[in-house]
């Protein structure tokens, strides 16, 4: 299983960003994923999930709104579409596999960084 978020960079406050999850060596359409983000001095924090099974979709509270996750099974794809960015949502931004949605992260590869800054 591999796991690759790309798509992060520096954004001002206010601005969007999508990032992308592909995903080899594993039937991908078989895996929930998810996005978590980790931040200097904070926790790891759940962003969002999106369910294999019936393409249930959930989000952190301080996202809800703000952010859309998305899948393309065909392309082994999960995108993670954000808008109106915080200076709080700066971290590194991880793409990994999350059965039932419950923050129990399995594989999860390099991430992308994520910086909102004016």
């Amino acid at each position: 299983v591999q796991l690759q978020a790309s798509g992060g960079g520096l954004v001002q406050p206010g601005g969007s960003l999508r990032l992308s999850c592909t995903a080899s060596r594993f039937t991908f359409e078989h895996y929930t994923i998810a996005w978590f983000r980790q931040a200097p001095g904070k926790e790891r924090e759940g962003v969002s999930c999106i369910s294999t099974v019936d393409g249930s979709t959930y989000y952190g509270n301080s996202v809800k709104g703000r952010f859309t996750i998305s899948r393309d099974n065909a392309k082994s794809t999960v995108f993670l579409q954000m808008n109106n960015l915080r200076p709080e949502d700066t971290a590194v931004y991880y793409c990994a596999t999350d059965p039932g949605c419950e923050g129990k992260y399995g594989k999860w590869g390099q991430g992308t960084q994520v910086t909102v800054s004016s």
